[in-house]
């Protein structure tokens, strides 16, 4: 996921955010009230990590503007205030999720994959289709049992796929997803990555098609006859034809 974490206590978010890079998130850090909110507006995220007591805005004016523009990114509030009417001020804000400091980081990586859950309708953390299996929370790829063992880049690129079953992502949102703002992303190493992808699960139900001029879908079920690349397929899509139905990824089976 691409996560902001907006904190302005600069040791407390280094620690923080090296665990959620350590779950394989790309984590974007703002110290500054306004200027989160400005990114916010200006900039998509898969979940946003948010302190309340913040130089220029609080978390719970970021909150609220964030939802009055009808903005739906799961929003955890990670605060050390304590009180009750804190935690009912921040949920009817908007917030999805309220943690108070100090934290156990697990607890709080728990909780992030639990928002990723909900957000795309899942119902556990481990995808599983025709054999191939993707657990969310042991980070761990397998296929008729055997580990297949993937980077840190091509894991986050598949929980990337994963999560946009069946839509086409551009180049561009891919490096979006996959990098953070202090990082360069790289449109080439964007295909080299999604090339290594493709072969290391070339044998599993898990296919990434190449829509010329238009970008990536990713697919989970049995591989449909015709070209994974191609003038072809880009034109299917420029003239209306929908990509496949994605399997879906909840389930025992996931189907």
């Amino acid at each position: 996921m691409r996560i902001l974490y907006v904190e302005d206590h600069a040791a407390f978010a280094a620690v923080v955010a090296e665990k959620l890079s350590g779950d394989g998130h790309s984590v974007d850090i703002e110290a500054d009230g306004a200027k989160a909110e400005a990114l916010l507006r200006h900039a998509e995220f898969d979940l946003v990590v948010l302190d309340v007591n913040l130089p220029n805005r609080s978390g719970f004016e970021i909150l609220r503007d964030l939802r009055l523009r009808g903005d739906d990114t799961p929003v955890l509030i990670l605060t050390a205030r304590s009180q009750v009417e804190d935690r009912v001020l921040g949920l009817d804000a908007g917030a999805d999720d309220f943690l108070v400091k100090p934290v156990d980081l697990r607890e709080l990586s728990a909780r992030c994959r639990m928002l990723a859950r909900r957000r795309t309708g899942a119902a556990t953390n481990v995808v599983q289709c025709g054999g191939f299996s993707y657990d969310r929370a042991a980070r761990r790829v397998g296929f008729e049992g055997r580990d297949i063992d993937l980077q840190a880049r091509e894991m986050q690129l598949l929980e990337i796929f994963l999560d946009h079953l069946g839509k086409v992502l551009t180049k561009e949102e891919v490096a979006h997803r996959l990098y953070t703002f202090e990082q360069a992303p790289s449109l080439n190493a964007i295909e080299q990555f999604v090339a290594r992808l493709r072969r290391k699960l070339a044998a599993t139900p898990f296919h990434v098609q190449t829509f010329r001029g238009l970008g990536y879908v990713a697919r989970l079920d049995a591989p449909e006859t015709g070209p994974e690349t191609g003038p072809e397929t880009g034109a299917d899509l420029q003239t209306g034809a929908s990509p496949p139905a994605p399997a879906t990824t909840n389930g025992p089976e996931g189907r």
